[in-house]
């Protein structure tokens, strides 16, 4: 795996586009300019690498538009040694930018396949959150609570067990919705019987599967 000269002012390029689309957060820009994203993808389609829009990569999954994981990045507000629960590992480039932001990563991934291919990739990498391999909508009871929980799958609504396992003042980003777009919400725990919402703009993800899911 190299990462060129190229390489690195193909990143330097995307993070200035991310701050055109109004991307703010210097450490969620810088730790997008520190990954080499084109690791991600076979060698004859790097120049799609850094291209800001999502990409396939089988078994019905993607790998997020950079916007959208900085998207998601900024708004989860992450603190250094925060624990974070992923919902959705997919290719496992949205859990290498929440280790860059110094986060203790627990990302788990529905399908199997998606799940033995990045469990094995990104240590290659310098990366390595904790994996698991289940039912995403459920979370991580055994480990929980987290400080942010990040669902990188379109919700049909929030899981009652994703709140259930936010800390006191948590913070989680998930995508509710349809099939074909979801709205962005912030679900701030409160209390256990307060919950603050924020609605931001509509995006298209993968569904997410799985009993809280959409059923698979």
């Amino acid at each position: 795996m190299i990462d060129s000269y190229r390489h690195r002012g193909m990143r330097r390029q995307l993070v200035k586009t991310l701050k055109g689309k109004g991307i703010r957060d210097t450490a969620v820009l810088n730790a997008i300019g520190k990954i080499p994203r084109h690791y991600f993808f076979d060698n004859a389609l790097i120049e799609h690498a850094y291209q800001d829009k999502a990409f396939p990569i089988g078994e019905g999954q993607t790998i997020s538009q950079p916007y959208t994981v900085a998207f998601q990045s900024e708004m989860l507000m992450i603190r250094p040694d925060d624990k974070v629960l992923e919902v959705g590992t997919g290719s496992g480039y949205q859990a290498c930018v929440l280790l860059e932001l110094g986060a203790k990563v627990y990302t788990i991934e529905y399908n199997k396949v998606l799940y033995d291919r990045t469990r094995k990739f990104l240590p290659t990498m310098g990366y390595q959150p904790r994996f698991f391999h289940g039912d995403g909508s459920r979370g991580l009871p055994r480990h929980a609570p987290f400080d942010r929980i990040i669902v990188t799958a379109g919700a049909p609504s929030v899981p009652a067990s994703l709140i259930q396992q936010l800390t006191p003042g948590g913070i989680m980003i998930i995508p509710v919705g349809n099939s074909k777009k979801q709205q962005m919400l912030r679900l701030t725990k409160v209390s256990d019987k307060k919950i603050k919402k924020e609605t931001f703009d509509y995006f298209s993800f993968v569904p997410l599967l799985g009993d809280e899911g959409w059923k698979g």
